[in-house]
């Protein structure tokens, strides 16, 4: 793999370099945002880890102007020691595709990396193109979501969760299930992440409709129930 590292602290820089090289990798190093982001816009890389504090342009800056603006589909895996669920969630609203909170093991960075470069190659399968229920009505092509006529507009995590769940429908699915599938870790992410984007479902998609789609099934999951 081609992997652009974007860390401003040198020995953790290094470290995770020669790691990532003593399993075959090829590693590209940048100190800042500024400069991590001018190397993501000429090269193709197979996965970006990206730090959120540095200097000049931090983390967050270097992400939402990757993937909003230049819209560069290269996995991201956030790194930094802010590790609540808000600070989590800013990161992957912006369009980070994994978390990962300092410190950490060198075979959980691995696996995190091995899990998004597979997610990427898997993304292009092919499969049905809309998924209906009730009233809600979800493109895959087009990325566009519908409930009564109406468009409802989600971010990319958004949309993945709620494909997962309309592909299981009247199956519950419990957080590890959506862990596995949706952000395709084997462990748990430590955090409330996942019924913070239930909510956001819920807002988007149940607000101002007479039915609720998304069930809670305490003690074991969520469901959406419906033909």
């Amino acid at each position: 793999m081609k992997i652009l590292l974007i860390e401003d602290e040198q020995s953790v820089s290094s470290f995770i370099k020669r790691g990532l090289e003593e399993q075959g990798n090829s590693v590209v190093q940048a100190f800042d945002g500024v400069i991590g982001l001018k190397l993501a816009s000429q090269d193709d890389y197979d996965v970006i880890i990206l730090d959120v504090v540095m200097p000049g342009m931090n983390g967050i800056e270097v992400c939402d102007k990757l993937k909003n603006h230049r819209e560069i589909s290269t996995p991201i895996l956030m790194l930094t020691a802010l590790g609540t669920t808000d600070d989590i969630v800013t990161g992957l609203e912006t369009g980070a595709d994994d978390y990962l909170p300092k410190p950490f093991k060198f075979k959980e960075l691995l696996a995190r990396i091995n899990a998004l470069v597979r997610r990427s190659s898997n993304s292009e399968k092919k499969g049905i193109d809309i998924l209906k229920i009730q009233d809600l009505e979800m493109n895959l092509k087009s990325k566009e979501v519908y409930r009564g006529g109406v468009e409802i507009i989600l971010t990319a995590r958004e949309f993945k969760l709620l494909e997962y769940l309309m592909k299981n429908k009247n199956r519950v699915v419990s957080r590890t299930n959506i862990l596995e599938s949706v952000w395709e870790v084997d462990f748990d992410l430590g955090t409330n992440v996942i019924d913070v984007y239930i909510n956001y479902l819920r807002k988007k998609v149940e607000h101002g409709f007479s039915s609720k789609i998304i069930k809670t099934v305490i003690g074991m999951g969520y469901v959406i129930k419906g033909e």
